[in-house]
């Protein structure tokens, strides 16, 4: 489905105007900068692309997210223009298949896409990945993070109720963006370990159904911060991630572990035993693991099928 972006007339007001995408279900609920045509065309300067550029269609709605839409959701979200090639990369991103967006943006779960990003477009747009990099203070992680979730609204019609389903949400769906601290990261950075160069700025989506804290820094006590009996990844085989305070990484590599062993060690430690889960929460219809294996109450369950699969 083709979208184009349209001029609308609004009283000169900023009240009149939140109030009129407020009733008309373009934000999320929060005051928007108004996308006039003339932050708009800026906006789309910055990207150097055509403005009528397809860059993907968004699910569920099927929304072509052109340069223009993009860019209009990038003002109202208070990015600068400068994100404008950060924000693409994580709309295509989220916008590939193997993202699975569609049933992230359906489901019933709180899931919501994390953003990390990766090389010199960290410190070139003032990403934060330092202290309280998931929280509040970062003008670039605040307002990417929060541009990708006004897209998924307007252009893959994620409009709350109608499409997106999560019974009760989660913050995560207002903004989440960080970027990786790769100076204090005792090893290769995240894009380095999935095949880009040091020098290239990228940007990894992860879609994320929920936050848990380890307070400690051992393997024992990161396995055992994901084992409960309702996490997902148990049941679907998912991509756990996990966001390392800089001393326990370094604390981990002194003891000898590669990233590899570390997500070796959490996933042998973190197993469940099946029968320590209902067939509701462990339906064999549900997830790769035979029916044969479940009903055996000794069959351990891992938290993810392949240690690769951990971020």
């Amino acid at each position: 489905m083709t979208l184009q972006a349209e001029q609308v007339e609004v009283e000169d007001s900023l009240e009149a105007i939140f109030d009129r995408y407020e009733s008309e279900r373009w934000s999320d609920g929060l005051p928007i900068i108004p996308p006039t045509v003339e932050r708009v065309e800026r906006f789309i300067e910055s990207a150097r692309r055509p403005a009528d550029q397809l860059v993907v269609v968004l699910p569920p709605a099927g929304g072509g997210a052109t340069i223009e839409l993009i860019a209009v959701n990038a003002v109202m979200a208070g990015c600068r223009p400068e994100y404008m090639p950060v924000l693409i990369a994580a709309v295509e991103a989220v916008g590939d298949p193997a993202f699975n967006l569609g049933a992230v943006q359906g489901t019933t779960n709180p899931v919501a896409p994390l953003l990390i990003v990766n090389g010199p477009a960290r410190d070139e747009l003032g990403f934060n990945y330092d202290y309280g990099c998931f929280g509040p203070g970062s003008r670039a992680n605040a307002t990417v993070g929060r541009a990708l979730r006004l897209i998924l609204i307007n252009i893959g019609g994620g409009v709350v109720g109608e499409r997106d389903m999560a019974s009760q949400g989660e913050p995560a769906k207002y903004t989440f963006c960080v970027a990786e601290n790769e100076a204090l990261n005792p090893w290769e950075p995240l894009h380095v370990e999935r095949g880009f160069d040091a020098g290239d700025s990228v940007l990894t989506a992860v879609a994320i159904s929920s936050q848990i804290n380890s307070l400690g820094g051992t393997v024992e006590e990161l396995a055992e911060a994901c084992r409960y009996r309702g996490n997902n990844d148990y049941r679907f085989g998912g991509c756990p991630t996990f966001a390392l305070n800089p001393a326990h990484a370094e604390r981990l590599a002194d003891e000898g572990l590669s990233k590899l062993d570390l997500k070796r060690a959490i996933v042998a430690q973190s197993q469940i035993r099946a029968g320590e889960f209902s067939r509701r929460l462990l339906d064999p219809r549900e997830t790769d693991i035979g029916a044969e294996a479940l009903d055996d109450p000794e069959t351990l369950v891992p938290i993810a099928r392949d240690p690769d699969d951990l971020v």
